[in-house]
């Protein structure tokens, strides 16, 4: 015999049934995602992401974004500029390759559309260098580097952060779809705490060698760990794992806060114990987010999901104004 609770909790789990997907001709974004909202899998997942981000978006809400991956070499740069621009990033963290991409870029060299089933050791002989099916230029870093030494050249001989040193870059640039410009312009803080795995970093050693440099490693945190303090409430997008990931993750506890919302594009899967794949119920253990807090990992391609999520968030919040 089945008590009445024992119904009353098998009806609580079917009270959500799977709506079919209709797509029309004159669907927006939103629209789309709307249509899609009742289905289960990524797409229902894809709808929720676009519910906690907007909501994260509109509320008083400090907003975190990390960024990892090769999302500037794969055409994600301004999606970022314009998200900073906009007011809807408080802090970026970052790898020190998206922010050399973000250079490379800003000097007007490109990144070109190749094959990911390329001959390599042609590709070397040509002197072109490959991330998966995007191509760059060797004699790119040739204006990479000339550039790069220029700009060292007026760092301040006085101890500077990282995030000093990456706003210091971005004031040495022309280019108004910089992600390192506009953040330096709008105030943002970009941090970057592995920037020496990075063409920035190898750069500055080469000039430490016969200037003087003093970028601190460890000061960043300070100022990190005060804005996640000060914070009423936080919410995080993150853009694969890794250091970004961690770096947000780790100055959240160390502080009485936890975030409130948090949103992962990742294609990593658990098993393997690393950070990119670990689930944000994860985080929830370590008091890094919260037992209450919204939050969702989506299993897809960064590249597909950001674009589609950013372009219904900014659709819905239009609409509302």
């Amino acid at each position: 015999m089945h008590s009445k609770n024992d119904a009353n909790t098998t009806c609580k789990k079917l009270d959500r049934e799977i709506r079919q997907a209709e797509i029309t001709s004159d669907m927006n974004v939103d629209e789309l995602i709307k249509g899609i909202s009742g289905c289960a899998f990524g797409a229902g997942r894809l709808s929720e992401a676009v519910d906690i981000y907007c909501e994260m978006l509109t509320k008083d809400t400090t907003k975190f974004f990390g960024l990892a991956g090769a999302m500037v070499p794969a055409g994600m740069r301004k999606i970022v500029v314009d998200l900073i621009r906009d007011g809807y990033i408080d802090v970026l963290v970052t790898t020190g390759a998206n922010m050399v991409h973000d250079l490379v870029e800003a000097l007007g060299l490109h990144h070109y559309k190749g094959s990911a089933h390329s001959n390599d050791t042609e590709l070397k002989n040509e002197e072109i260098n490959r991330i998966y099916d995007v191509y760059l230029p060797e004699n790119h870093f040739t204006e990479f580097e000339e550039k790069m030494q220029s700009i060292l050249e007026d760092v301040s001989e006085e101890p500077v952060s990282i995030r000093q040193f990456l706003t210091h870059i971005g004031n040495h640039l022309e280019d108004d779809d910089s992600i390192l410009k506009v953040a330096a312009d709008m105030n943002v803080p970009i941090y970057c705490p592995a920037i020496q795995d990075s063409m920035i970093g190898l750069q500055a050693w080469l000039y430490k060698q016969t200037n003087k440099l003093n970028v601190d490693a460890f000061d960043d945190m300070k100022e990190l760990i005060d804005i996640c303090y000060d914070a009423e409430k936080s919410g995080a997008m993150l853009i694969g794992g890794g250091v970004p990931k961690n770096y947000i993750f780790q100055s959240m506890l160390v502080t009485p806060k936890e975030l409130d919302y948090a949103i992962q594009l990742t294609m990593d899967t658990p098993e393997t114990g690393g950070l990119s794949g670990a689930s944000l119920d994860e985080a929830r253990s370590w008091g890094k987010v919260g037992e209450y807090a919204q939050s969702l990992t989506v299993h897809a391609d960064a590249t597909i999901t950001l674009p589609i999520i950013v372009a219904a968030v900014r659709s819905r919040i239009e609409n509302k104004k």
